[in-house]
């Protein structure tokens, strides 16, 4: 066995397909607020960096729309009733989690989308498979910024010497750099090669079983 006794992993678009739940209720909260919508693929570029950014994305103007709260408003309230509507794992990981703790590797979640939805995902789709979920939360500078990598590897009692970060964009990668941990990024979810290529990361997986591969050889 290698030395990396922890996971910490992304959730949307790395353990979770979240788009088509996500991109709903932001959709539905635009309506709501006469306001143009999104396509999927157009939402896909716009996820990572939690509720607020993405409302900031969404919306013409920005923050400076009138409608900026309302709208954040109505986006949360409509995605804590529908997050689960279509949200599924992607195929192959709750295999990789399996064959990971089976070599005795922990497993937490650090994400940017808001910490209630967090913990009620990893808890229904992951059981205690999941040791440490932590989400955005005005307590924790967000990612990239390394507390959450931090505050998840304390939960866990895990080292940074000890552990490695997966997820999918440049988000995530740069998290890992700036926590001292390697960084994996994965190609089934939201962004592409070149933008975890250009971020840094340390390894790219095609799939979970190469992913696995990846982390036991470590």
């Amino acid at each position: 066995m290698g030395k990396v006794k922890a996971v910490i992993w992304d959730l949307d678009g790395t353990l979770l397909d979240t788009l088509d739940d996500l991109t709903d209720s932001l959709n539905a909260a635009l309506r709501e607020n006469g306001l143009p919508e999104h396509t999927r693929d157009r939402v896909r570029q716009m996820v990572g960096n939690g509720t607020r950014q993405l409302i900031i994305r969404a919306i013409p103007d920005g923050i400076e729309n009138p409608a900026f709260q309302k709208v954040t408003d109505a986006f949360l309230r409509e995605y804590a009733m529908h997050n689960q509507d279509k949200t599924k794992p992607y195929q192959g990981i709750p295999e990789a989690l399996q064959a990971l703790a089976a070599h005795g590797i922990r497993h937490a979640v650090v994400s940017n989308k808001i910490d209630f939805a967090v913990r009620s995902l990893c808890r229904d789709y992951f059981g205690t498979q999941i040791s440490a979920s932590i989400g955005d939360d005005p307590s924790r500078a967000r990612k990239p910024a390394p507390d959450s990598v931090f505050a998840a590897l304390e939960a866990l009692g895990v080292s940074l010497s000890e552990a490695v970060y997966v997820g999918d964009s440049n988000v995530d990668i740069e998290t890992a750099g700036n926590a001292g941990i390697p960084g994996i990024g994965v190609l089934w979810g939201f962004r592409d090669r070149a933008n975890l290529e250009a971020a840094g990361a340390s390894y790219i997986a095609l799939n979970p079983e190469e992913l696995v591969g990846i982390i036991l050889s470590l």
